[in-house]
């Protein structure tokens, strides 16, 4: 088996790129041998909704493209992330603000907990900034 295993895919910071963001997470993972109607499958295609949607709309137009990575390490870590070009990173808001969205940090925050995940955020070289998220990995690496 592979020790490490890596996949990435960038698209337009348009709103039809979410889905396309969350089909191509879900093929790369298939292949890597996670079941499609897996628990774990389903909270990943959720997280990467949320953080392809940040990418997406919290970005103002500034990041013209938005980059999904995907790194598979010892068979033990799946690591995603993704990765736009707008400096600001995301923020935690209040519990007690009204309104109709800015929960996406919170719903991936406590995804990826609930998998025993961690959840961090990097600068890029060029101003912007990566949330990655790191799950365990308990499915035999497919080559």
């Amino acid at each position: 088996m592979a020790d490490h295993q890596e996949a990435s895919v960038t698209l337009p910071s348009d709103p039809a790129s979410v889905s396309a963001a969350r089909r191509y997470v879900a093929e790369v993972l298939r292949e890597w041998g996670l079941p499609d109607d897996s628990d774990t499958a389903d909270t990943v295609r959720l997280i990467v909704s949320e953080l392809a949607t940040n990418a997406v709309q919290h970005t103002f137009g500034q990041s013209p493209t938005f980059t999904v990575d995907l790194r598979l390490e010892r068979d033990e870590h799946l690591r995603i992330g993704v990765t736009d070009s707008h400096p600001r990173w995301p923020q935690r808001l209040p519990a007690a603000v009204q309104q109709d969205n800015g929960r996406g940090m919170v719903i991936i925050r406590w995804l990826t907990a609930e998998r025993g995940g961690r959840l961090s955020v990097t600068p890029t070289r060029e101003g912007g900034k990566t949330v990655w998220i790191a799950l365990p990995w308990t499915v035999p690496v497919q080559n």
